[in-house]
């Protein structure tokens, strides 16, 4: 093994460091759980707003609105 400088080494080091902390720092941020959260609330909006998707809520809610009333009545 060739002699190296401890300064050097040192440096490799440190840099290791500042690289671990900051791939540490990116795997707690994306692990967060509510900006996991946040991001499936996102997603789920997306969905919900898309027209054939709000049409289809809307509809199936209409239905069930219906079948409620059609049930209170006939008891």
């Amino acid at each position: 093994m060739a002699d190296r400088d401890p300064d050097t080494i040192k440096q490799e080091i440190d840099l290791a460091r500042d690289q671990l902390a900051a791939t540490v720092d990116s795997l707690a941020e994306r692990a967060n759980p509510s900006r996991l959260a946040d991001d499936l609330k996102a997603k789920a909006l997306d969905f919900v707003r898309k027209p054939i998707v709000a049409a289809s809520l809307v509809g199936c809610g209409a239905v069930t609105i219906v079948v409620v009333v059609h049930r209170i009545r006939n008891r």
